[in-house]
């Protein structure tokens, strides 16, 4: 099974996400640090749909610039996105996207619900 997983290496979260992908034997990984490689709106908005989430549900608030940019009240999904492409601190994580579906790995536990 082919898994992607998004990923922040100084995330503690991420990295044991991380850690369960690559002790799981049948997984080809990709790893895709994303402060390297920056999102597109179109794989954050068809993330974000197979998840099951919007923008904000996805939006990091802690330890971002997120209320500095005048995105905790009141703005847009299509805002949240812009900030997001621009400021990729501003997604939180990790995101892991299987065949079965894609996850928002908080706690790294719900990885196991698509691998």
């Amino acid at each position: 099974m082919k898994a992607t997983i998004w990923h922040n290496p100084d995330c503690g979260t991420s990295r044991k996400t991380l850690a369960i992908l690559g002790e799981t034997p049948e997984i080809e990984l990709s790893v895709i640090e994303y402060r390297k490689l920056p999102f597109t709106r179109g794989k954050l908005e068809q993330l974000f749909r197979d998840a099951g989430l919007s923008p904000r549900d996805a939006l990091r608030t802690r330890g971002s610039p997120a209320e500095e940019l005048g995105l905790i009240d009141g703005a847009s999904a299509d805002t949240i996105l812009d900030a997001m492409v621009e400021h990729p601190i501003l997604v939180e994580r990790p995101f892991v996207e299987t065949e079965k579906g894609v996850r928002l790995c908080r706690p790294q536990d719900r990885v196991y619900e698509i691998i």
